[in-house]
């Protein structure tokens, strides 16, 4: 029996509970958890925004050690350390087949399946496929990543979901080149890392925008050379803070209508918008068609950063080993299990960036 945190239905309270975790079987690794990350996207999960099996056990964005390994699994063996992979590829899908595995139409095949079970025998899902809010967890095999070298562990839960999206974002979906202007909307863990992926890329000015002048200092830390506080001229302060053209790339890391045009029209003609966030369906954005021709302004989603996490990973922990990443940065806040809810109403409040959950 671990210790995990429960969602039992929908916009239901967590509850922190004993559950059964089997053995690993064919295929699959059981990994005691060292840190798991509180997102944004479990929030959504919980309140329903995006739609999840229940009852279930959250956490996408986590890493540990391997305690096992079921029969055909030799990529990682016991006493490893990996980092949790919320959406692995399957390899024959469309999407797999052009190289775009982060749009794989069967990543989350294995959220939908049983997995463990409460002790009166109510079986569980596991939330995105990996259930990292709990002491321990079994997953499939593709679901795991060897802890590259010279990565603490704990840091290392940040690279299963905050790292790679903020850095896919910015090098992969916007394709930053160096000396451009990029702005940055929401400074939670996501956008922090954006702000250090939009850095590392060499872009100029760093553009960070949030609804709390709290978080100033985490944005220039991260790399902001600007912050606005946001507001109805928000886009207006961009373009002045970027020679009166606006912005070259915007990366909208918070999933709201009102941000994601605002986001859209701090950009200069031509400008590059990434959207991160993940809104709900009646969050709609409207533009007349006038004003795309006479913009030719780019409005792309962005799906776990556009990234192969086995390609990726390696990459950022070299930055990481360099000292051009600091994913302990990203952290504002360490909990326990029991600490999952109140980071939850930081997230709707706009405080703070990334909660970690640390075990024991």
């Amino acid at each position: 029996m671990v210790r995990a945190a429960v969602l039992p239905a929908v916009d239901a309270p967590l509850e922190i509970a004993e559950i059964d975790l089997p053995e690993p079987g064919p295929g699959q690794v059981r990994v005691r958890l060292a840190a798991a990350g509180v997102c944004h996207s479990d929030l959504s999960l919980s309140n329903g925004t995006m739609r999840v099996p229940t009852p279930c056990v959250l956490g996408h964005e986590g890493a540990g050690t391997v305690v096992s390994v079921g029969a055909g699994v030799t990529h990682v063996a016991p006493g490893a350390g990996v980092v949790l992979n919320w959406a692995p590829s399957c390899g024959s899908c469309h999407a797999c087949s052009i190289g775009e595995v982060w749009l794989c139409t069967n990543a989350l095949a294995g959220a939908a399946s049983v997995y463990a079970k409460l002790p009166d025998g109510t079986e569980l899902h596991p939330g995105l496929n990996v259930a990292a809010f709990a002491e321990e967890t079994v997953v499939a095999a593709n679901c795991v990543l060897p802890v590259p070298d010279g990565v603490p562990l704990t840091d290392a839960a940040l690279l299963g979901c905050a790292a790679l999206t903020g850095y896919g974002a910015v090098h992969h979906s916007a394709r930053v080149r160096e000396g451009e202007s990029v702005a940055v909307f929401g400074v939670g863990g996501v956008g922090l890392a954006t702000l250090q992926a939009a850095r590392i890329a060499g872009a100029g000015p760093i553009v960070a925008v949030d609804v709390s002048p709290e978080k100033e200092e985490l944005a220039r830390a991260a790399g902001a050379t600007e912050y606005v506080v946001a507001s109805d001229t928000t886009a207006r302060e961009i373009r002045k803070l970027t020679g009166g053209q606006g912005a070259d790339v915007a990366v909208e890391c918070v999933g709201r209508a009102v941000t994601i045009r605002t986001a859209w029209e701090s950009t200069r003609r031509g400008g590059r918008t990434t959207v991160v966030g993940i809104g709900g369906k009646d969050q709609q954005v409207s533009f007349n068609a006038l004003e795309i021709f006479h913009w030719g302004r780019t409005l792309a989603g962005c799906v776990y950063g556009n990234t192969d996490p086995e390609r990726d990973v390696p990459i950022l922990a070299e930055h990481v080993r360099a000292g051009r990443l600091d994913l302990g940065s990203l952290v504002t806040d360490r909990i326990g299990l029991d600490g999952i809810p109140s980071a939850f109403e930081n997230m709707l409040a706009g405080k703070g960036g990334r909660a970690l959950v640390v075990f024991d």
